[in-house]
């Protein structure tokens, strides 16, 4: 759903029905709070691209520097 959506959304009349004016001030608070929260969840995806990205950096720079010497010796074990 979009805050357009929100915004623009219709209802029906009724005998009892309820104030226009507080049902259209009530669908824009809605459709702002929608809109921030879309805001926030599109920042918050941004972020998250950037700390993958550094971890993926940090773990192949970290591989590079921890490889295994290339010599193997037979009697060069612990014990």
């Amino acid at each position: 759903m979009t805050p357009h959506e929100v915004r623009t959304r219709g209802f029906a009349a009724c005998r009892r029905g309820v104030d226009p004016d507080e049902v259209r001030e009530f669908q824009a608070r809605v459709a702002d709070e929608l809109a921030m929260l879309n805001e926030t969840v599109r920042l918050l995806s941004q972020e998250n691209d950037r700390i993958k990205r550094a971890l993926r950096d940090w773990q192949i720079m970290h591989a590079q520097e921890c490889r295994p010497q290339q010599e193997h010796h037979h009697n060069a074990g612990h014990w």
